[in-house]
């Protein structure tokens, strides 16, 4: 681990300071990119104009002509948070401007697998549907789209993944990475999508004549949704996206927010009036997506959607108690998982430049939460495969690919399958996040293939583990008022959470719940509670650490407590929270 401080341009700082930004957030943005205070104005105003997305005023001629003729649309959505929030946007967003028949469907994980399949479009017209629109999906779905064509459907794709080769031949797309877009924000998740896609409708309608500015519906209402689904889907938090998260987590603060969160909010025990992105990542965003994962996704959707606060309650206590048992399924699948990429590592030490790992007993809902964790532990790119529990198709295997900085992991997918044609029946994906299946028996051989990509792309600094800091904390920013203000600050993907480092005295060191190191630390003097969560190795008693800063409450009495990420060259790895 090598544990490297941020540069901080002097020239961004002074700006900042000049507008009245405090210090320590003007050197925290600053060393972040952020040029001047406009980037921070979260003011709805201040959000790109839909009008920059390309097939955005097509789809919403399209919707506004379905509105007036009282048709049946039907939304495709996908089975994790992002799919479920963009889902429960386009419900509420679609019934709020007028759609007198509007519903959903949900693929299957395990039966239908990801997006807009051939049969999938089968069973939407069976519901009578005159129009599918997907969301968070159906950029790469050229038959599904064809076969909903010629069933006589119109379609509306709304998605944010990577195009393929091929773009699907639906009535209108609305996609911010489709060629030809010039849309400034790339990285908007999909529940982004379709709430800007809603704004341009409610403007179409609106010319039209259908209400006016003075009566038209509330869209910002849906912005917990969209700062949920964004948070949760660990898109970059680019100028557009901290605005979009800003103004959700503004609401829920007030207590405006859709039952269904509310209730995810009591589930798992979070104050909704200090909610932050760490909530979204760690707390609500895993109890929608285990919905997707180990059982049926209706659960997730049907608790954003419904207004009935006790069925809110009910669902939010139903997906609790899924994601306890995807976290025991997870625990038992990544204590093996370890041990098989472990067993990868050449000569006992070094692991190869890119791990694969497949076991019969793996479970497909949490290939890619294992992954994650082994590309934390190993710092490589990391897929993990289950075999398939779709019937007919129990030869195939489902993998889940996590990546490293420095690896585009859909584009090395994309060359597996050129260099070796048939090896990969299907993939997608982003560049740090990808899926692919393949043959039980073509295992080894996509192992292969995947190492040498890796071997071809990656050189050893890319594949030593670094971590990115703000540097050392001077004493005068201990305060628990500062650290409540940069707690509610928006951070999160491509606008890391604020990490200090510096060398420090421990003074004592012990376990707590037998997998956690409780630290005493000496600060500048003065004496201050850390903790490493998950980790148990003994630390030299100086050494340069990584921490975050946090408040520990203990009867009453409110301290600063360091939560220690990493050590300098301490191969142990970085803690996690756990959650």
């Amino acid at each position: 681990m090598k544990i490297i401080p941020r540069s901080i341009p002097n020239d961004s700082v002074s700006v900042l300071l000049q507008a009245k930004i405090h210090p320590l957030l003007a050197q925290l943005y600053a060393a972040r990119g952020v040029c001047s205070a406009d980037e921070l104005d979260d003011a709805p105003a201040r959000l790109l104009p839909p009008s920059g997305l390309r097939g955005i005023d097509a789809a919403v001629q399209l919707l506004a002509d379905a509105i007036a003729a009282q048709k049946r649309l039907c939304i495709v959505a996908d089975y994790d948070c992002d799919g479920a929030t963009a889902c429960a946007v386009g419900l509420r967003g679609l019934r709020m401007l007028g759609a007198a028949h509007a519903d959903y469907l949900v693929p299957d994980r395990v039966v239908d697998g990801y997006g807009l399949t051939a049969p999938i479009s089968r069973r939407v017209k069976e519901t009578g549907a005159d129009m599918l629109i997907t969301v968070d999906n159906g950029i790469a779905s050229v038959e599904g789209v064809a076969v909903a064509k010629e069933l006589g459907m119109s379609v509306v794709v709304t998605d944010h993944h990577l195009p393929g080769d091929h773009l699907p031949p639906a009535d209108a797309i609305v996609n911010p990475n489709q060629p030809g877009c010039e849309f400034a924000s790339k990285s908007m998740a999909g529940v982004g999508v379709m709430f800007y896609v809603l704004l341009a409708l409610r403007t179409e309608l609106r010319n039209r004549g259908r209400f006016d500015r003075h009566n038209q519906p509330r869209l910002e209402q849906l912005l917990p949704l969209v700062a949920l689904g964004t948070v949760a889907d660990v898109v970059k938090l680019d100028a557009n996206n901290r605005r979009l998260v800003a103004l959700g987590l503004k609401q829920i603060r007030k207590g405006s927010m859709q039952p269904g969160i509310r209730a995810l909010f009591e589930a798992s025990g979070r104050r909704f009036d200090m909610a932050s992105t760490i909530d979204f990542g760690f707390a609500l965003g895993p109890r929608i997506n285990a919905a997707g994962r180990l059982a049926d996704m209706t659960i997730g959707i049907e608790c954003l959607t419904t207004e009935d606060v006790s069925r809110a309650d009910n669902l939010a206590r139903m997906l609790d108690s899924i994601n306890r048992e995807r976290r025991e399924i997870e625990v038992s699948m990544r204590e093996h998982a370890l041990l098989m990429a472990e067993g990868l590592c050449e000569d006992g030490m070094t692991p190869p430049p890119a791990i694969s790992v497949f076991d019969p007993d793996f479970h497909e809902g949490v290939v890619g939460v294992v992954a994650s964790r082994i590309k934390d532990k190993l710092h490589r790119p990391t897929f993990v495969f289950a075999a398939s529990g779709a019937p007919g198709k129990e030869h195939e295997l489902k993998g889940s690919g996590r990546s490293i900085p420095g690896f585009h992991l859909r584009d090395a997918l994309d060359l597996v399958s050129k260099r070796h044609p048939g090896l990969i029946l299907r993939f997608g994906g982003h560049a740090m996040a990808a899926g692919c299946t393949i043959t039980e028996a073509h295992f080894d051989e996509f192992e292969k293939a995947f190492a040498q990509v890796a071997r071809e792309w990656l050189d050893a600094a890319t594949l030593t583990r670094r971590l990115e800091t703000d540097g050392p904390l001077s004493p005068q920013w201990l305060d628990t008022g500062l650290i409540e203000q940069m707690q509610l600050a928006v951070w999160g993907q491509g606008f890391a959470a604020p990490t200090f480092s510096e060398e420090l005295e421990i003074t004592s060191q012990r376990l707590v719940g037998e997998k956690h190191l409780k630290l005493e630390l000496l600060h500048h003097g003065s004496k201050i509670d850390g903790i490493w969560f998950n980790h148990t190795d003994p630390l030299p008693a100086r050494t340069t650490l990584a921490y975050r800063l946090d408040i520990n409450e203990w009867r009453g009495e409110r301290k600063v407590q360091f939560l220690v990420e990493a050590a300098q060259d301490f191969e142990g790895g970085a803690g996690n929270m756990g959650f």
